[in-house]
């Protein structure tokens, strides 16, 4: 049996509903802890893991916000991670 990991919790929250009220995106929804974990483990993939670090550069580069670039490494590595799950292989690191 393998066990998913569902990204719907790991998400930016930037829209106040009325209109004028602007802050910062926030992350909220899903599992707090697994969530944390997540955001930890995505920083570390983002300075030192080369494809996550590629990814997280050109998002960088395009003027995102650094939540957002860390959402959304976070994100890539939940993809990946259910895809090795799903095709019982392990985790090949390329070293930088």
């Amino acid at each position: 049996m393998t066990h998913q990991i569902s990204p719907d919790g790991i998400h930016t929250i930037s829209e106040c509903g009325s209109g004028t009220l602007r802050r910062k995106p926030t992350v909220a929804g899903g599992r707090r802890v697994l969530r944390h974990l997540m955001f930890q483990g995505a920083l570390f993939a983002a300075h030192h893991d080369s494809s996550p670090k590629s990814f997280a550069d050109r998002l960088f580069k395009a003027g995102k916000q650094h939540k957002a670039i860390i959402t959304a490494v976070t994100r890539k590595l939940v993809t990946v991670a259910n895809a090795l799950s799903k095709s019982r292989q392990k985790w090949a690191a390329t070293p930088t």
